[in-house]
């Protein structure tokens, strides 16, 4: 049982929130339910639209908030890496979006 506080002030980090189990979970079922299929005829050139939607879903599951801020969480490095995706411009985003009828 915590019987003081350890610190009187808290100080920021550049630790970010990482949804392992959500990442899991969405590409389980894009396998289970043959997302790759049915997306991958919609873009064959450049960025690999299956990790990108993955990662998108992924965030939105998590997070929830808007697509600009979807970029910012997904050009991690770390969530880059994760979804093996290379930097990319928010515009691509709304591109794939657009291609796919969800704007």
């Amino acid at each position: 049982m915590q019987t003081q506080l350890r610190t009187n002030e808290i100080e920021p980090t550049e630790n970010i929130s990482f949804p392992i189990g959500t990442i899991f979970l969405v590409a389980r079922l894009y396998d289970v339910l043959n997302f790759r299929t049915l997306s991958g005829k919609h873009k064959t050139r450049g960025i690999d639209i299956n990790g990108l939607l993955q990662a998108l879903i992924s965030y939105k599951l998590t997070d929830n908030f808007s697509i600009k801020r979807s970029h910012d969480w997904i050009t991690r490095p770390k969530v880059l890496a994760e979804f093996n995706l290379p930097p990319f411009s928010e515009r691509t985003l709304y591109r794939v979006l657009e291609t796919l009828g969800a704007n």
